[in-house]
């Protein structure tokens, strides 16, 4: 998975070659594997691993390894037992450990040595587990990384389109997390890590760690307050849990700065960082205190708290909210927040306020890795005319754009400059397209099976439906994406429980199921109710969206804040449902409101030649780019070493 990631960045990767000889005489010109195995190259860069630095040791007559390294035993005393060596010229077991975690360890086994505690020693197996990125992919491995069958047994979890690989090794009796490795979304890491090192309980079915709950939502794990005072929670400062809850419990410090103060958790790699504010947070509710989570620096209030306050204030900037609410001068963590807070309450598009949305958002189209931007028109349920399939492959072409079909039943064109932008959106605007809102934090698609209408097995017209819901809510901005889907039958062809909210159909109506979604940590959405009429299922569909905008944090997804929600499902389903808050009635009319005040983003842009003005390269001249060179996908494409 990792190859062929890398691959896709236009790099060859070549493994289990044995280097022959380097060609040409004065300058290398290529490489020799084998008699017919050759490369053309002009530079080779090796990359063998860490050279130890004891050049010093060597004029000491200390015992060197043969490939060099100052040999220790598990006291961490060279051959002369005065002398110690720690860190990466440490030749302990007969390897060098490249990780700063063995490093804190041999340097306190030396300490102690050297004050008398003799007992300290290094451990026989050292911990090499770790965290990092390898060109912009996440990847880790702790414990034993890959397991021989006498040990236990490995279960995987892989998804090749979202580029997500995770295995977790687990004993023999299903007991104990032995290790495991994560490519492409290494977020559990240091929670996996503290229940291998300190032998915590796992869930019965293992498979938990990695898919999640299958039940009724809600985190596979244990509090993080069950890991063990002992258990190190920052390997770069060596901080344990007991250093991080009792500063708090001592009355040393309040929140997670003075945490971070005193005992510098987090100061290092920052991989640690949302474990310690778990603990940080857990430990503060532990003692009955409020654990208060705020927006950002600028803004004393969390989101939810400022939605009510610039709603209630009738505020209509980023500039009042910041002088009511606020104090200094903002940050890339408030403008978007409150960009998309006033477009939840006022249905005011990406185009009002540029200056406080992110990049896409103003330049209403997502940057792509070599700096051209996408084009995302909307296809409501999948649905699309010939004559407008004809004009999507017209301006393909003469834009020489990559197109794609996606997951969502929509055509993406790539490769777009930002001065093409508005010229390619009046030709779809005029063929009747509309913005697809993909580069935003709102309503993407509502995926639909073909229904009663065309499938045998259909037992209601989900087309129709789901053309009729996407037009609903398009436009509609949350906290973060949404995506829905309806299947019509049980054979969940639009893969309706992979989605924010899925309807599918039954004898009697549709189940309507709720806060699923894919990512980085897949989760199945949840049954919230059942053989719903379409009327009914619009009305809570209006209300659980409208609760989700008001109350989720800044890029929460649906799944993640029904976790964080107390109560869960059932309160979810009492608020909604039952209308236990008072609320349901308010939640439609905001929702009917913002229905009704839906514009296209993209139409208002190329209207209105102020708007069109910001789709310049440069602010004053009409140049474009010529550093932007567009290398079609297709292009991109390795062959396989096979």
């Amino acid at each position: 998975m990792l190859q062929e990631k890398i691959e896709s960045l236009g790099i060859h990767v070549h493994l289990s070659k044995a280097t022959n000889q380097i060609l040409g005489e004065k300058a290398i010109t290529g490489m020799e594997f084998g008699e017919y195995d050759k490369i053309d190259v002009e530079m080779l860069v090796i990359s063998a691993g860490i050279k130890p630095r004891d050049e010093l040791a060597k004029t000491c007559d200390l015992e060197m390894g043969t490939r060099g390294g100052i040999i220790v035993n598990h006291q961490m005393q060279t051959s002369d037992p005065n002398i110690y060596a720690i860190g990466e010229v440490a030749l302990l077991n007969n390897m060098i450990y490249g990780l700063v975690a063995p490093g804190y360890d041999m340097a306190e086994v030396a300490v102690n040595q050297i004050l008398g505690n003799t007992e300290k020693v290094m451990p026989t197996e050292i911990d090499m587990s770790t965290k990092l990125k390898l060109i912009g992919v996440d990847v880790a491995s702790y414990g034993e990384p890959f397991m021989p069958v006498e040990k236990g047994y490995s279960i995987i979890y892989e998804n090749k389109t979202k580029n997500l690989y995770k295995r977790i090794n687990v004993s023999h009796d299903g007991k104990k997390l032995l290790g495991g490795i994560l490519v492409g979304d290494a977020s559990d890491y240091n929670m996996f890590h503290q229940i291998y090192l300190n032998g915590l309980p796992i869930p019965e079915a293992a498979e938990e760690l990695i898919i999640g709950s299958r039940g009724e939502g809600g985190s596979t794990f244990g509090s993080v307050l069950d890991i063990p005072d002992v258990a190190q929670v920052c390997s770069c400062e060596s901080v344990t849990k007991g250093d991080i809850c009792n500063s708090i419990k001592e009355g040393e410090c309040s929140n997670f700065a003075s945490v971070v103060t005193k005992t510098k958790a987090t100061t290092g790699c920052g991989g640690c960082k949302p474990m310690v504010t778990d603990l940080v947070n857990e430990t503060l509710k532990s003692l009955g205190k409020t654990v208060k989570i705020t927006l950002c620096e600028h803004f004393n209030f969390n989101r939810q708290e400022l939605y009510d306050l610039i709603k209630i204030n009738k505020v209509k900037d980023y500039e009042e909210a910041l002088n009511l609410f606020g104090e200094g001068d903002g940050c890339e963590i408030c403008k978007p927040a409150l960009a998309s807070i006033f477009a939840s309450i006022t249905m005011e598009t990406a185009n009002k306020q540029v200056t406080i949305q992110d990049t896409n958002d103003r330049f209403l189209a997502n940057i792509q890795r070599n700096g051209t931007y996408s084009v995302v028109p909307r296809i409501a349920g999948g649905e699309i005319t010939p004559d407008k399939l004809i004009v999507i492959g017209q301006v393909a072409k003469e834009f020489d754009l990559y197109t794609k079909i996606t997951g969502g039943q929509r055509i993406d064109l790539f490769g777009a400059q930002l001065h093409q932008l508005p010229l390619i959106w009046k030709q779809l605007i005029d063929a009747g397209f509309e913005s697809g809102h993909a580069y935003g934090k709102s309503l993407r698609t509502v995926k639909s099976c073909v229904g009663s209408t065309w499938c045998r097995y259909g037992m209601h017209e989900s087309v129709t439906f789901a053309i009729e819901i996407e037009n609903r809510y398009k436009g509609l901005r949350s906290p973060h994406k949404l995506k829905g889907g309806v299947s019509g039958c049980i054979r969940e062809c639009a893969e309706a429980r992979g989605k924010d909210f899925g309807l599918i159909a039954v004898e009697g109506g549709w189940n309507l199921y709720v806060c699923g979604n894919g990512g980085a940590t897949p989760k199945h959405a949840l049954l919230f109710a059942e053989k719903l009429d379409d009327a009914t299922a619009i009305k809570y569909l209006d209300r659980f969206l409208m609760f989700y905008i008001r109350t989720a944090g800044p890029l929460v997804r649906t799944a993640t804040w029904l976790e964080k929600l107390e109560g869960g499902l059932d309160y979810l389903k009492q608020v909604i449902i039952e209308d236990s808050l008072g609320i349901a009635d308010e939640l439609e009319r905001e929702m009917d409101g913002l229905v009704d005040k839906y514009e296209c983003e993209w139409k208002q842009a190329i209207e209105d030649p102020n708007m069109t003005k910001r789709f310049k390269h440069f602010v004053n001249s009409d140049d474009t780019d010529d550093n932007l060179v567009f290398v079609p996908m297709r292009d991109q494409k390795m062959p396989r070493p096979w």
